[in-house]
């Protein structure tokens, strides 16, 4: 079977669509975080109580105040059960 010109076109537009199609997944792996970050929640972005992102200075410092939260002795069952303060008490 003879390779015509059309077969090799169609071949070399073939691998020009899929070597465009990987440049775009790596690009969009590089800026979906950026994105993601500005978003506003409304929209799908991150929620306010979201842990910051692994490896920034906000995220050292969040993992420090965990570990001080997690290393605090648990409270007695005596302070658990007090009664709660009269500001969060609802009247009816």
């Amino acid at each position: 079977m003879p390779v015509s010109a059309r077969h090799i076109a169609t071949i070399f537009a073939l691998a020009l669509a899929g070597l465009a199609l990987g440049g775009c997944a790596s690009v969009n792996e590089k800026l979906a975080a950026g994105v993601s970050d500005t978003l506003p929640q409304w929209a799908g972005g991150l929620p306010a109580d979201a842990p910051p992102r692994p490896g920034t200075p906000q995220y050292d410092a969040y993992m420090k105040e965990r570990e001080a939260k997690r290393l605090q002795p648990a409270p007695t069952k005596d302070e658990a059960t007090k009664a709660p303060s009269s500001s969060s008490a609802a009247v009816y």
